[in-house]
């Protein structure tokens, strides 16, 4: 079973399909590890794609903040308007689609998905020593996380937490992990439409526990139409600039 990961798309629908583009014909199922709004021009396009295209999907904290399951007041004021504008766009099914979405971690086809950390859903992981907790508490040996919209992640190997920063490099499409047998991982498949890592390029994964696996994917996408629309929606423009930035 070949697993299609993805996380923070954002609203940026023209990211998505050229990463489903990409990697057509390369997987089986899709999972998502939340935020799939906010930020980006295309609130309704992106949760009507996303909908039948995943087998299961973790909530994130943009989902949750747009869709009224939790308040504004822990985001700064950038993202607090574009999260305004966003709730004002959104039809009201998918309003609720958003609400009943789960928190993590949720364990399907023998990997975990959280959408921040195992333990708290909203948390940052950026360092080794945030991993070690939910790498040894997951329900799984292999983790996907979000949210911090950069990829890679950390390993466990019984021993020490190592910091796992393979990513394509420019002009490549996928590197390759090959997962240890003894080791365990939280690995983020970094983001679909923001990506924060110093590479404009959408971000995703796809998992092979048969083959022992997984493959970290960049896809290229016309970041400037995208930013055209942003800014016909008025939104800040720090929010506009950084997608030609990856950060």
């Amino acid at each position: 079973m070949r697993l299609l990961l993805f996380s923070d798309v954002h609203a940026n629908a023209t990211a998505l399909e050229a990463a489903l583009k990409a990697c057509a014909g390369h997987w089986d199922r899709a999972l998502c590890l939340g935020d799939i709004v906010g930020y980006g021009p295309d609130p309704n396009e992106v949760v009507d794609r996303v909908r039948p295209l995943v087998s299961a999907i973790v909530r994130g904290n943009h989902d949750k903040a747009v869709s009224g399951a939790s308040d504004l007041d822990d985001f700064n004021p950038v993202a607090r308007a574009a999260l305004e504008w966003t709730r004002s766009q959104l039809v009201p099914e998918n309003i609720q689609y958003l609400r009943d979405l789960p928190g993590g971690p949720l364990a399907i086809d023998g990997i975990a998905l959280v959408h921040g950390s195992v333990n708290d859903e909203d948390e940052y992981v950026f360092a080794p020593a945030q991993a070690l907790d939910g790498i040894l508490t997951s329900p799984r040996r292999v983790t996907f996380f979000g949210h911090t919209h950069m990829q890679g992640g950390f390993s466990y190997d019984g021993e020490n937490v190592q910091r796992i920063e393979l990513r394509p490099n420019t002009g490549v499409t996928l590197v390759t992990l090959r997962l240890e047998p003894k080791t365990r991982y939280l690995l983020n498949p970094g983001s679909i439409g923001q990506p924060r890592d110093g590479d404009p390029r959408a971000a995703f994964a796809i998992a092979n526990l048969e083959q022992q696996k997984v493959e970290f994917w960049r896809a290229p996408y016309d970041i400037s139409a995208v930013q055209d629309r942003m800014e016909r929606t008025g939104a800040p423009e720090a929010l506009v600039l950084r997608l030609a930035f990856g950060r």
